[in-house]
């Protein structure tokens, strides 16, 4: 059984063979997990068994309860009510605490003595299996992460294994933990992925529209003081010709005055995923009274914290290829092994970036200063803007002080965007609330470009080049080159 969980969340099961309805229980280390085979729909069990029409299909839930549950002295700090938390300590859930983001941020609030639970369907490492891609870093299973981090520290995190998308799992899930706060990063997050073709657009607006609309619906019937931290992108706003505001406009037109949404302009049926998202998370803050940040981010870039940094099993992911990779990751990678840096066009497009410490502190300080009930709040969420070509020229410098040489060659650019553009998106909520931000500088490229050539033996250059185009995108299933 532990076998199975490290490598999937759901089994196939004959309709001949007789499961039992209770529970079993099951040792895993000193993280007891209890198992119930029920009936799943989702698109989750649609996408790894497409074509899978002559056996019915269970999911195994998986939902590991810390043994140890004492509370510390010190407990997570914020203004938000507890809702009869007797611990003191606010409860958050991590919906995507598998993944790059995910995993450094539940680890982090774990550190800030948060009561933390990871909800993870593990979809992402399916992902690589499915692509012929890997980590540059080598991960632990997440069972091993998380008693790893709970022998490093003493600290507890709970792991609920299964898709938000199935409403009855995240249900049970929600009564269960009773979150106080829920950071969700539980979305397919890949713009590339999303643009492969027909059938991987379809499971990104799926999985993310419909996962957050359970995760809503979850809030109203079972935790309506509960705060939504949802992670958005910058990339919702486009690169129009005026400045970006921080999710709301003041304009006047024909005499008469009005604050409204900042104009979406999204570029892939990924980015779409998430405007959808914004509106209906604004529409139920105002319908139902949620409270809800919208944190749209940058593009983010290095692999450790301090958190992640203390024992190679608690490392995190770094994604070099060109569907999940992004820029500056991508550069340190081909400087690392030789490869020239590809600069997608011209270069021009320029974007918010910020370094991976200054996600976790984001959420911290979003968790720790809530929105008010029925408030809607939209946060920036970067520290710097670059063009392509700025970091291609940084990553050159920082390679060149290692003895790499390092080239750029300037490729045909597989997405459709402005390759030269006016930008100048504001980003003060989060430094009001006190953010301090980690700004790019030599030595966190040295230590990424350092991460890079440590394991560049694992880098497969194959995975380096663009081959999916937004243009081509079609209807008939696409497989990468391998």
């Amino acid at each position: 059984m532990a076998h199975l969980l490290s490598t999937s969340c759901s089994m196939k099961v004959s309709p001949s063979e007789k499961l039992s309805s209770r529970c079993w229980n099951v040792g895993l280390s000193n993280c007891p997990m209890s198992f119930t085979p029920q009936t799943s729909k989702s698109a989750f069990k649609r996408l790894v068994h497409q074509g899978v029409k002559t056996q019915k299909l269970y999911v195994v839930r998986a939902t590991t309860v810390p043994l140890n549950q004492e509370t510390k002295a010190q407990s997570g700090t914020s203004s938000f009510e507890n809702n009869g938390n007797s611990s003191g300590r606010k409860r958050v859930m991590v919906i995507g605490g598998d993944g790059y983001c995910g995993w450094a941020t539940a680890l982090h609030l774990s550190n800030k003595n948060y009561e933390v639970a990871i909800v993870d369907n593990l979809v992402r490492r399916l992902f690589d299996h499915q692509l012929g891609l890997d980590s540059l870093t080598p991960i632990a299973s997440i069972q091993d992460r998380i008693r790893r981090w709970q022998s490093l520290t003493g600290k507890t995190i709970e792991l609920h294994v299964g898709d938000i998308c199935d409403f009855e799992f995240l249900a049970e899930t929600f009564k269960s933990f009773e979150p106080d706060a829920v950071v969700h990063f539980g979305e397919q997050r890949s713009a590339p992925y999303s643009m492969i073709d027909r059938s991987r657009a379809v499971y990104t607006q799926q999985n993310n529209v419909i996962g957050t609309l359970n995760v809503l619906f979850a809030i109203k019937e079972f935790r309506e003081e509960c705060h939504l931290v949802k992670l958005g992108t910058m990339g919702e706003y486009g690169t129009p010709n005026i400045d970006i505001e921080e999710g709301f406009i003041t304009i006047t037109h024909n005499g008469r005055t009005d604050t409204l949404p900042y104009p979406k302009q999204a570029s892939s049926f990924y980015h779409l995923s998430k405007v959808h998202d914004s509106h209906n998370i604004a529409f139920t803050c105002k319908a139902w009274g949620i409270r809800a940040t919208d944190l749209n981010q940058g593009v983010v870039y290095g692999v450790m914290t301090d958190e992640t940094a203390m024992h190679e099993e608690l490392c995190n992911r770094l994604d070099y290829d060109a569907v999940f990779g992004t820029a500056l990751n991508r550069f340190c990678v081909q400087a690392a092994v030789g490869h020239p840096l590809t600069v997608y066009g011209k270069g021009g497009q320029t974007r918010g970036y910020l370094d991976i410490r200054d996600t976790v502190q984001c959420v911290e300080l979003a968790i720790a200063n809530p929105a008010k009930l029925g408030e809607f709040r939209v946060f920036n969420q970067f520290t710097e803007q670059f063009s392509v070509r700025e970091l291609a020229a940084l990553v050159t410098k920082a390679g060149e002080k290692l003895g790499l040489s390092v080239e750029t060659t300037s490729v045909p650019n597989p997405r459709v965007e402005a390759e030269e553009h006016y930008y100048n998106a504001k980003h003060t909520k989060l430094v009001e609330l006190g953010l301090k931000p980690h700004l790019l500088s030599d030595s966190l490229l040295d230590s990424v470009l350092n991460f890079a050539i440590q394991y560049k033996d694992r880098v497969d250059t194959k995975q380096i080049m663009p081959s999916v185009s937004w243009k081509k995108i079609g209807v008939k299933p696409q497989t990468l080159r391998a």
